[in-house]
């Protein structure tokens, strides 16, 4: 079965809890770094699901392997297969949408409330409200035909869906190691970002553990519910030996019963008609 391709592009912004979760499932993935190797691939249909993790380029600079990524998220959308965009990867999705990103009014860095709207509550199995974390100076307008999913006080649009692809506008994978990791890298940073939605390293640490456990119980509901999308192998059981013990269901496998019988009852009997009107005729 093909991969889930993962496009990492900083040693601190790993995929994480995402990682985690579909090698659980038994999800394969393949780790690309396309700022590192200076390309990325173009051919979703490689793929069963793409991944677009955090970047300190902003979407809009003209680098190949932002051009390329761009142009696989394009291809995504043309093939429909599964896009999940983090951050830099919800900007380059919308982009690859044709809607604009822009710097937002102010610096978004740190932990903070945003708001999901009641489609995502249902589709995402979420609460109203949820704790974010954040990093990032650029945001994006709502590309054609997308819906919000979330909203915050500092950046109206921390996220949206169209169909299977789903951008977030902040951090979901993220783990203990990877944010204590960002602070140090970004230690200047954080001294010098103005603004009402930037906090300090300090605050950033401050309860990590409780802010994690709450991020993380978000991101597996999340990830669960996109990785329902994915493809899967369709493994059938027609039937077991005499006195065999009964199996219990596994994922991905397809149960035999009366709605799957019909499913292939109906096409053989439209097959047989045909048949026997040719030989009559």
């Amino acid at each position: 079965m093909k991969p889930v391709a993962i496009l990492q592009h900083e040693a601190a912004q790993g995929p994480g809890v995402l990682w985690e979760h579909l090698q659980q499932q038994g999800i394969a993935c393949e780790l690309i770094s396309p700022c590192q190797e200076g390309h990325a691939p173009v051919r979703a249909a490689d793929y069963r699901g793409v991944v677009v993790l955090g970047s300190n380029h902003c979407a809009n600079e003209q680098l190949r392997w932002i051009e390329q990524e761009r142009c696989l998220l394009q291809n995504a959308l043309a093939h429909d297969v599964p896009v999940l965009g983090h951050c830099f990867g919800a900007q380059m999705l919308a982009r690859a949408m044709g809607a604009r990103v822009w710097r937002n009014p102010c610096p978004n860095i740190g932990w903070s409330n945003v708001w999901v709207t009641r489609q995502a509550q249902d589709l995402m199995q979420l609460p109203p409200r949820i704790t974010l974390f954040n990093w990032h100076y650029d945001t994006f307008e709502l590309p054609q035909g997308a819906s919000r999913s979330m909203y915050g006080a500092f950046c109206l649009n921390k996220g949206f869906v169209h169909g299977r692809h789903w951008a977030f506008q902040g951090h979901l994978e993220v783990t203990e190691d990877s944010v204590r990791a960002w602070c140090r890298e970004g230690q200047d940073e954080l001294r010098h970002a103005p603004g009402p939605a930037v906090q300090r390293a300090p605050q950033i640490l401050a309860q990590l553990p409780q802010h994690l456990a709450l991020l993380h119980a978000t991101a597996r509901r999340t990830y669960s519910a996109w990785a329902e999308q994915l493809e899967r192998p369709a493994l059938f059981q027609l039937g077991a030996l005499p006195g065999a013990p009964a199996t219990a269901p596994q994922p991905g496998r397809i149960q035999p019963g009366p709605d799957l019988t019909l499913q292939y009852q109906a096409p053989l009997a439209r097959q047989t008609k045909a048949i026997l009107a040719r030989a009559v005729g």
